[in-house]
C-alpha cells in the first residue's frame, strides 16, 4: 500500500487456553494494513476468524478467549499494550464498532437517542441538550424517518432496519477514524440492506472514516469494500484488491466462495457447493486446513501448511499450487 497505514494488524493470534494443554488457536497470525478513508473486507464461513479478529480490534473479546500473540496497531500505537482507561478513551473518537444484531449491543432500557448522546457527553463533553440534538440530527441523516418522534422510542419499540441505523448513529457520532462493522446487513431484507450499505458508503466518504467490513456474503463485499482478505480456519489464505481477487482468485476456498454464491450476470450458473465442512479448531491436523475439501489438493499438502505469500504484486495467497491455479482461465 503506498498511503500510510492508519490501523496494522500484525501476526494476531487469538485462541482459548487451556490448562496443562495447548490452546485452541482462533486466529493464527493474521496480518493486515487498512489505510485512511479505505474499505477493507474480510469475508470466510461461519467459525473461520473474522468476528473474533474485528472483536479483539475493538477488545470486546468472549469470556475465556485471549489474544496469544501479535500486535493491534492503530496510528502507531499498540492498542495491545494500551491502559484499560486509554482503550476505553479510544472507542468512539478513534475505533467504532456495528454489530450484527443491534437488539442485542443496544441498551435495552434507555431511549435510543440518550443512547447516541452518551457518546457525545462522554468523548465530546457535550452538554446534555446538545448532545441530544446532535442525536437527532445523526438519527435523520441516517435515513430514519420522524427522527424526533422515534428519539424516545425504546429499542424493541424499532424496526430491525431501524435498529440498525440506530446503531450506525450512534457508531459514527463522534466522527470515529476506524468503523468496524460485524455482519450488519445479515438479518436485514435485502431492499434494507442496500440502503444501510449506501448509507455506511456515505458516511465513511462524508467523515473520511476507513471501514473494516466483516462478512460471509461476497456480493456485500464486492459493492462495498476496495481491498479483501479471504479467511479460513482462523487463518488468512487470500488478499488483494476485491477487482483482482473475484474473476481470478488464487487460492481454492475462495473459488470453492465464488462458487457457492449467486452471480446475478449469469443467472443461469450453477452452483457449486464446497464439500465437506470446516476443520474441528480444537484437533487441528498437519497440513493445510483446506486439503479435506480441496480439489487442487496434492500429497504435499498433507504435510505442508503454506504460508501466506505474494504470488504478485498486491496479491498474496496461503497455497501451493498458486501458480497452477493462476493459469485456469474460468473457475473451477
Amino acid at each position: 500500500m503506498t498511503a500510510t497505514p492508519l490501523l496494522v494488524v500484525r501476526d494476531l493470534t487469538i485462541g482459548v487456553p487451556r490448562k496443562g494443554r495447548e490452546p485452541i488457536i482462533l486466529v493464527d497470525k493474521a496480518s493486515f494494513e487498512v489505510a485512511t478513508g479505505e474499505r477493507f473486507g474480510i469475508v470466510g464461513e461461519s467459525g473461520s476468524g473474522k468476528s473474533m479478529t474485528l472483536r479483539a480490534i475493538a477488545g470486546l473479546l468472549p469470556k475465556g478467549v485471549k489474544v496469544l500473540g501479535g500486535s493491534i496497531e492503530f496510528e502507531g500505537s499498540d492498542v495491545l499494550r494500551m491502559s484499560k482507561t486509554a482503550r476505553r478513551n479510544l472507542m468512539g473518537p478513534g475505533i467504532a464498532m456495528i454489530f450484527q444484531e443491534p437488539m442485542t449491543a443496544l441498551n435495552p432500557t434507555m431511549r435510543v437517542a440518550d443512547q447516541i448522546a452518551e457518546g457525545l457527553r462522554v468523548h465530546r463533553g457535550m452538554p446534555k441538550a446538545a448532545a441530544r440534538e446532535r442525536a437527532i440530527d445523526l438519527m435523520k441523516r441516517t435515513g430514519i424517518p420522524d427522527a424526533e418522534r422515534r428519539a424516545a422510542a425504546f429499542p424493541h419499540e424499532l424496526s430491525g432496519g431501524l435498529r440498525q441505523r440506530v446503531m450506525i448513529a450512534l457508531a459514527v457520532s463522534c466522527s470515529p477514524k476506524v468503523l468496524l462493522c460485524d455482519e450488519p446487513t445479515t438479518a436485514l431484507d435485502v431492499t434494507v440492506q442496500h440502503q444501510v450499505l449506501k448509507l455506511l458508503e456515505d458516511l465513511c466518504d462524508e467523515f473520511g472514516t476507513s471501514l473494516v467490513f466483516v462478512t460471509h456474503d461476497l456480493a456485500v463485499v464486492n459493492q462495498t469494500c476496495q481491498r479483501l482478505a479471504v479467511m479460513y480456519a482462523g487463518r488468512i489464505v487470500e488478499s488483494g484488491l476485491v477487482g483482482d481477487v473475484f474473476p481470478a482468485p488464487r487460492h481454492p476456498y475462495t473459488i470453492g466462495l465464488l462458487n457457492s454464491a449467486p452471480d446475478f450476470d449469469k443467472p443461469d450458473r450453477e452452483l457449486v457447493p464446497i464439500p465437506g465442512f470446516p476443520p474441528n479448531l480444537a484437533a487441528r491436523e498437519p497440513g493445510c486446513a483446506f486439503r479435506p475439501r480441496c480439489p487442487f489438493a496434492i500429497e504435499a499438502c498433507a504435510t505442508t501448511n503454506p504460508p501466506l505469500e505474494w504470488v504478485e504484486e498486491g496479491r498474496a495467497a496461503a497455497c501451493l499450487r498458486a501458480g497452477d491455479i493462476a493459469k485456469r482461465e474460468v473457475l473451477a
